[in-house]
């Protein structure tokens, strides 16, 4: 009963409570203090260990400085806000109105016979099949919609690749409506919101509205929001999200096997809960992170040590996950490193406007400033920075950067992901056989790319 009233009562009361006194605390807020210092966070974070909580506030609610942060503060979460059209699906399944089984064709008949191959299933692990279409196709709900029902074949064979994209939670959010009746909104509201304690979480709530951090990058301006065309993004404040991971792992939203369900991943993806790591049928850990446009979220939650990490920024800088392990360090009696700044923000603007200016900048760096940079996962910075561009349809320059992250040493699952990103672009630019030969090449390097083998049988035939 101590330890619920301190997780409880106390944060929401402001008490200043004796694990500010703690050791591990006071490591974590010199980890936080420092990585503000170097411009590496400008966020809300929570940290609960046992009975022991930091919570704080760094920065600023906008791009102007005039008005510091605090826990009240609403953020886009990003991808985690995925979690909730999932367990959605999962309430609708325990409440014996759908099946995972259910065919598109039974919710969109409208589809072409595709359709009838993706189950509901397909759409939570992102292995559907349907391919990335572009903002031109995808951007809105009603595109997706219009662009579907002319969409004459699958990218690949569903359940054979994973293919992450919107599409398959837009699907995801207008299913719930045609099964409850209700909008998206409203029944999250309902079946989550309100079992897990949530009063201050909104669905599409403006970005520029009363109560929100408003994003801003490191050249001094607010950043536009880029997903206003699909619906159903959850917008709320660090407790709510803290209740929103409690309340999951403890059976308020959806039972145990609806829960195992919507962790399990297809090889190499995400699921619906980001990342889920099991002992058998027993949950150990779970975390995700989301981001767009300027704002990321994240959480770890380890279930048996009771440790949970809540992160929420407006100012992006890919260094939640890294203040994360330097954090669990910490808390564990173990040598940590506060990060510094991250490569791939640094560079992926200007390989974007100039690819051989990008790639000289990103060498510089290398060379030059080390000490003000991090390279401890280079290969996965340039993976990023080609990605970053492939997604804005310059492939011949995307090419260039998975060749230029190959020349470095890396982790045969890294490596072979290049390879298999090269040949998404071949096959993106009708050039079937070097797609294939790149396809070939990622699964010499590392056999367990199922990516890769599906992408080989789509284009084989076999």
């Amino acid at each position: 009963m101590k330890k619920q009233l301190a997780l409880g009562i106390c944060f929401w009361l402001g008490i200043t409570i004796a694990a500010y006194a703690q050791q591990e605390m006071k490591l974590v807020d010199s980890i936080m203090q420092t990585a503000y210092k170097r411009g590496i966070f400008n966020g809300n974070i929570m940290v609960v260990c046992q009975n022991n909580i930091y919570l704080h506030s760094f920065g600023f609610a906008d791009v102007s400085t005039m008005v510091p942060l605090s826990r009240e503060f609403k953020f886009d979460i990003g991808s985690v806000s995925k979690e909730f059209n999932g367990a959605a699906i999962m309430v609708l399944c325990e409440q014996g109105k759908l099946s995972l089984e259910d065919s598109l064709s039974k919710f969109f008949p409208e589809f072409p016979s595709w359709a009838g191959q993706v189950k509901v299933a397909h759409l939570l692990n992102y292995t559907s099949g349907i391919p990335v279409l572009g903002p031109a196709a995808d951007g809105t709900d009603s595109l997706i919609h219009s662009s579907l029902i002319t969409l004459k074949a699958l990218a690949a064979a569903p359940g054979t690749v994973y293919i992450y994209n919107n599409i398959n939670v837009s699907l995801q959010r207008r299913i719930i409506e045609k099964v409850s009746g209700l909008s998206y909104q409203d029944f999250i509201q309902e079946y989550l919101f309100k079992p897990a304690g949530m009063t201050q979480s909104l669905v599409d709530y403006p970005v520029d509205a009363a109560g929100m951090a408003r994003a801003f990058d490191n050249e001094g301006h607010n950043v536009l929001y880029r997903e206003g065309g699909v619906k159903g993004w959850v917008r709320l404040p660090i407790g709510d999200l803290y209740r929103w991971v409690m309340a999951l792992h403890q059976g308020k939203v959806i039972n145990e096997a609806s829960l195992r369900t919507l962790g399990r991943n297809f090889p190499g993806g995400e699921s619906s809960l980001g990342t889920v790591v099991f002992e058998g049928d027993t949950v150990v850990w779970h975390q995700h992170q989301g981001s767009n446009s300027n704002y990321e979220a994240a959480f770890y939650y380890h279930v048996r040590d009771r440790t949970l990490i809540v992160m929420m920024t407006n100012n992006q800088q890919m260094k939640v996950w890294p203040l994360k392990t330097a954090i669990l360090n910490a808390l564990q009696h173990k040598p940590f490193t506060v990060p510094r700044r991250s490569v791939y923000l640094s560079i992926r603007d200007r390989v974007l406007a100039n690819v051989d200016d990008g790639l000289n900048y990103y060498r510089m760096l290398k060379a030059e400033e080390q000490d003000l940079y991090d390279f401890g996962f280079e290969i996965g910075d340039l993976i990023s920075t080609g990605k970053y561009v492939q997604r804005r349809n310059k492939l011949d320059d995307a090419i260039r950067v998975f060749e230029t992250a190959l020349e470095l040493k890396g982790r045969p699952e890294d490596l072979s992901y290049c390879y298999e990103l090269i040949g998404d672009c071949y096959k993106s630019k009708g050039r079937k056989r070097k797609a294939l030969a790149n396809y070939r090449k990622a699964l010499e390097v590392y056999p367990g790319n199922k990516n890769a083998s599906g992408m080989i049988a789509t284009l084989t035939g076999k």
